[in-house]
């Protein structure tokens, strides 16, 4: 991988000889291995252990869990939060999971919206939820330095499962938990 990374820094018209280069193909792999290693986790022992039975049916929420991924099309960052709640059907899953299943997903080369479906299908396959909901805003470095160009700019993408999905009321009350302004209409 160096060997590839010295060419690339030679195609760039760079000298990686130069002294501030000599180290750059070494610290570039291990930044790769580091920005990927969700591919070579295991979901099921990021999980082992952290599922329990509860027969609460109260809506659990994490937001604001921070990410960092690599657009798979470019090879540029994009970062932002998810947000996730569900309604639990006997089962809950540890709270400090829920982030590491998103970190998971988001260490690979990625797309956001595949991200999105990849965290709601973990969390609905391991506890079985009455309601799931996966909310992810993002800033894509590949729409803001170079293409469309456009500062500011946040991709947003959500997957709904079960009562999220066929109940407004539900589905209002993840959205004004998680700060979206929503409000919830009185009965």
């Amino acid at each position: 991988m160096e060997e590839h990374i010295k060419a690339l820094l030679k195609f760039i018209d760079d000298n990686p000889e130069r002294e501030e280069l000599k180290e750059t193909p070494r610290r570039v792999k291990e930044s790769f291995l580091e920005l990927t290693k969700g591919t070579r986790e295991n979901i099921d022992e990021i999980c082992k252990g952290a599922i329990f039975d509860e027969p609460s049916q109260a809506m659990v929420l994490v937001r604001d869990v921070s990410f960092y991924s690599l657009c798979e099309h470019h090879i540029l960052p994009f970062f932002g939060r998810a947000h996730i709640a569900y309604i639990p059907n006997g089962k809950i899953i540890g709270l400090s999971k829920l982030p590491r299943i998103v970190e998971h997903y988001a260490r690979r080369l990625q797309v956001q919206e595949r991200m999105t479906q990849q965290i709601a299908e973990t969390i609905q396959n391991l506890i079985k939820p009455c309601g799931l909901g996966v909310l992810i805003e993002a800033t894509h470095l590949c729409m803001v330095m170079r293409g469309v160009q456009k500062e500011g700019s946040v991709a947003v993408t959500s997957a709904l499962r079960g009562s999220f999905l066929r109940d407004e009321r539900t589905r209002l009350e993840f959205l004004a938990l998680i700060g979206r302004g929503f409000k919830i209409p009185q009965l």
